[in-house]
C-alpha cells in the first residue's frame, strides 16, 4: 500500500518506518527543509531503541522517503496519515491549527478518494473538524478516520510491530476495510482491530491515558502516606499490583510523570469535560499530585542540609523516563531550576538527553560526559531517571567522589539494606529513609 505520513516527529518517525518495515511504500512529509535532508541521507532525528536499524534499512530499499513536497507526497497514495504536533494551549486545550492547516491544504489538492487518518492525539470532534475542513474544497469521496496511537517511548517500535490492540475509528465499511488491510500483518497473532466511531476512538487515547496517570499519581499518594506511618511503598506495591483487577504495572512511585504524552493529554481531557460543563475532579486531583511529587525530594533536601547555597549536586537522569531523549516536562527540569534558586550549581549527566536539555536551558548548569565524572566533588547526588547503567553502581566509586555518602533517590533505584551496608544516608520516596 502507499502511504503519506505528514509529521517526522516522534510518532510520525516511527509509524512512518513501521509501515515500510513491511513492505508499503511510505513517503514522509515535513515542512522542515533540513530536517527532510538529514532523514533522507540517512541522519536519525530522534533516539528510539531498535528504529535506527529498522529506518536505515527502508531508506536503503528505497521503501522510505521524505519530502517537504505534500502535493506529490498525496499524489499516488490511498491512506494519509496525520501525525502532526497538538501542543497545550494555555487554558489545557489541544492547539489544532496544524492538524486543520494541512487538512485544509489536501482539499485543495487532493483529485481523487483517500483515507485521512487522524494519527495526532485530539480531540473528542476532530474528525469532524478535518473532514469539514476538506470538504470545504473538495467535492469528491474521502474518509476520515480516527487511529490513535499507543507508542510507549522507549519500547515504541516493539508497541507498534506487536501492538496489544488497534483501535479505528470510522464512518463506514470501506475505510474500516483499508485499515484493517493495512494493519493486517501486525495483528496476525490474534490481537484484536477495534472498531468503533471516530468519536469513541478519540475518547479512547485521553481515557487510557488518563487512567494510567491516575494510577501514577494515587501510588506517589500512597507512598507519601507510607513515609507518614512508616510503612514501605515497596511492599504496598507488591501487596497491591498482585490484585489481577488492578495490575502491577504504573505503581512504582518516583517524583512524578513527564514527557509528552500524559501531562498534556490529561490538560486535554479536563479542558474538554469543561467544554460541556463537566469538572473533571479526578485528574485536576492528578494533575496537582504530580505536580507537587516533581518536588517531593525537595524537603528532604532541606531538611538533611538546611541550605544548600554553594552546594555542588550531581544530577543522574534528564529525560522524563528511560530509553529515551524526551525531555518535555520532565521532573529533574524542575529539580535543577529549584536547585539553582537555592543557590547551589548542578552537574549533570544523561546517556541520550543531554543535548536536548542544552537546548532548552544552556550554561544554567554543568554537563559531564559520565556518570561517576559529575561526583567529583559534588556534596551529594540526586536520582531523577531510572536508567539501567544507574541501578547498579559502584558505591564504593560514589563514596570516594562524594564529599558527603549523601543520595537523594527520586526512583527508588537501590534496596535500602544496600545503602545502609555502604554507609550512605539515603533519601527516597514511600520508604524509610537513612539518616
Amino acid at each position: 500500500m502507499k502511504i503519506a505520513v505528514v509529521g517526522t516527529g516522534y510518532v510520525g518517525l516511527v509509524s512512518g518506518t513501521c509501515f515500510a518495515e513491511t513492505g508499503n511504500d511510505v513517503i514522509c512529509v515535513d515542512i522542515d527543509q533540513s530536517k527532510v535532508e538529514r532523514l533522507s541521507n540517512g541522519q536519525i532525528t530522534i533516539f528510539e531503541p531498535g528504529l535506527e536499524v529498522l529506518f536505515k534499512r527502508n531508506l536503503k530499499e528505497g521503501r522510505l522517503k521524505f519530502t517537504t513536497n505534500l502535493e506529490e507526497a498525496i499524489k499516488d497514495c490511498l491512506v494519509i496519515f496525520l501525525a502532526l504536533p497538538t501542543p497545550p494551549g494555555e487554558d489545557g486545550s489541544a492547539d489544532l491549527r496544524y492538524v486543520l492547516g494541512v487538512a485544509d491544504h489536501l482539499g485543495k489538492i487532493m483529485t481523487n478518494y483517500k483515507v485521512i487518518v487522524d494519527k495526532s492525539t485530539v480531540p473528542v470532534g476532530t474528525a469532524d473538524k478535518v473532514h469539514a475542513a476538506i470538504a470545504a474544497n473538495f467535492k469528491g469521496e474521502f474518509d476520515v478516520v480516527s487511529n490513535p496511537e499507543f507508542l510507549r517511548e522507549g519500547v515504541a517500535v516493539d508497541d507498534f510491530m506487536k501492538p496489544d490492540r488497534v483501535v479505528i475509528g470510522a464512518s463506514n465499511q470501506r475505510a474500516f476495510d483499508v485499515m484493517d488491510e493495512l494493519y493486517a500483518p501486525y495483528v496476525r497473532q490474534g490481537n484484536p482491530v477495534m472498531h468503533m466511531d471516530t468519536r469513541s476512538a478519540e475518547l479512547t487515547k485521553y481515557a487510557a491515558n488518563s487512567f494510567l496517570a491516575t494510577k501514577i499519581s494515587f501510588m506517589n499518594e500512597i507512598a507519601r502516606l507510607c513515609e507518614l506511618l512508616g510503612a514501605d511503598v515497596d511492599m504496598v506495591r507488591k501487596g497491591v499490583g498482585s490484585d489481577d483487577r488492578i495490575g502491577k504495572r504504573f505503581l512504582f512511585p518516583g517524583i512524578g510523570y513527564g514527557g509528552s504524552c500524559f501531562p498534556k493529554d490529561v490538560k486535554a481531557l479536563v479542558h474538554s469535560a469543561a467544554a460541556v460543563n463537566y469538572e473533571f475532579k479526578i485528574l485536576k486531583a492528578v494533575e496537582d499530585v504530580n505536580a507537587e511529587q516533581k518536588k517531593a525530594l525537595l524537603p528532604k533536601i532541606d531538611q538533611h542540609f538546611g541550605s544548600i547555597a554553594g552546594k555542588k549536586v550531581a544530577m543522574w537522569g534528564l529525560a522524563f523516563k528511560p530509553n529515551t531523549d524526551d525531555i518535555r516536562e520532565a521532573p529533574a527540569l524542575e529539580m535543577i531550576d529549584a536547585l539553582i534558586e537555592r543557590g547551589a550549581t548542578v552537574n549533570c549527566y544523561d546517556p541520550e538527553a543531554m543535548p536536548n536539555v542544552k537546548q532548552v536551558i544552556g550554561n544554567k548548569v554543568d554537563f559531564s560526559e559520565t556518570s561517576y565524572q559529575t561526583l567529583e566533588g559534588a556534596d551529594f547526588l540526586i536520582i531523577a531517571t531510572e536508567w539501567p547503567e544507574f541501578r547498579t553502581p559502584d558505591f564504593d566509586k560514589i563514596a570516594s567522589l562524594l564529599t558527603e555518602k549523601v543520595i537523594f533517590d527520586g526512583r527508588n533505584l537501590f534496596d535500602l539494606e544496600v545503602a545502609r551496608k555502604h554507609g550512605f544516608k539515603y533519601y527516597s520516596i514511600g520508604r524509610q529513609d537513612i539518616k
